[in-house]
């Protein structure tokens, strides 16, 4: 595989170069401190994905669309027919056989089934930081070309009724919905789509619809900002929503939210949760929404841990639509695009 990204060299872009844990040894460039468990996570965050799965002894069976689609036997179980999927325009992993996917971080996490702190501490044993390249993504948007990335058209009012039917699904009412969402319509591969848009701090949006879930660039963090003492932190705008249709006579202000839209920017949402008093997680269930509610719990008693609500289910969501209830079989989403018709 030819190498053309940047590397994490130790001229101070190294976070995990140093002996196990030794955070304190690890300098960074000018004045910026880079000896924190923060600066480590956002590394790996914008580690290159596919040259990760290859120190990992992982080759793609399958390159598609220029070289931007990869295609892997899945990493994380045991399959016949190739049905991992890495975007190296996005640098994101989808598992069609998990109906999960996600960044560097999000794939480590399920690859070691292990905590944030022994993630880093494993990197830092087995990685030289010389083998670690940066994700560059002009390079891959070039040879994609811009019709096959997707290119927001329209941003208007929920009207669609397949829209509103989908939020009837997920318990969600559509005027919690209207309150912080639109309608979305965009375009890949020159085909038009349409869903629900959620937008970030950045200006792209998180997108669904009933058998759709991607993000327009830039990704970032979404947050609501009151300067309240406290801050609730949900990893997708699913969450926020069921949150907010539970608590339909809140005060107004009388709580901050972030949605991290993906629990792997964590990190990026840390300096604006460590202003409050109090932070509620509200992290799914999984491998890694139990990961970084464990790290969040580690950095101090402001943290507290509300998954218990919902502790027999993925997430608020699956709470809201089964009002508590355990389902005996729980049935997977596909990950087809909706088309405007």
């Amino acid at each position: 595989m030819k190498r053309s990204c940047s590397k994490f060299s130790r001229d101070g872009q190294v976070s995990f170069g140093c002996p196990t844990f030794g955070f304190d040894n690890v300098k960074g460039i000018g004045a910026m401190d880079f000896t924190d468990e923060t600066f480590s996570l956002t590394r790996i965050r914008q580690s290159d994905l596919t040259y990760l799965l290859e120190m990992l002894g992982h080759e793609p069976t399958v390159r598609k669309k220029d070289d931007t689609d990869y295609w892997y036997l899945s990493p994380l179980r045991n399959e016949r027919t190739a049905s991992f999927h890495v975007d190296r325009t996005a640098n994101e992993w989808y598992d069609f056989g998990l109906s999960a996917g996600g960044n560097p971080v999000d794939f480590l996490l399920r690859y070691y089934r292990c905590s944030i702190a022994e993630l880093l501490e494993r990197l830092n044993i087995s990685f030289s930081p010389h083998q670690l390249y940066l994700f560059e993504p002009d390079l891959h948007e070039g040879r994609a070309g811009k019709d096959k990335k997707l290119m927001v058209t329209d941003v208007k009012p929920l009207y669609k009724y397949p829209l509103k039917n989908y939020l009837h699904e997920r318990s969600i009412p559509v005027a919690v919905a209207d309150k912080y969402c639109v309608e979305i319509e965009f375009q890949i591969n020159g085909n038009s789509y349409y869903g629900i848009g959620f937008k970030n701090d950045a200006g792209g949006y998180e997108i669904r619809n009933k058998s759709f879930k991607q993000s327009s660039s830039p990704k970032d963090i979404t947050t609501f900002r009151f300067d309240a003492g406290s801050v609730q932190v949900f990893e997708g705008f699913m969450d926020f929503l069921s949150y907010q249709t539970l608590h339909p006579y809140m005060e107004p202000g009388k709580t901050d939210f972030v949605i991290l839209n993906g629990a792997g920017m964590f990190d990026r949402a840390l300096p604006f949760l460590e202003q409050h008093e109090s932070v509620g997680l509200w992290l799914d269930r999984d491998v890694t929404g139990k990961a970084y509610t464990q790290y969040a719990l580690s950095l101090g008693s402001r943290y507290k841990d509300e998954s218990g609500f919902y502790s027999r289910h993925k997430d608020l969501n699956e709470w809201l639509m089964q009002k508590g209830e355990v389902q005996k079989e729980r049935v997977k989403p596909g990950n087809r695009l909706r088309q405007v018709g």
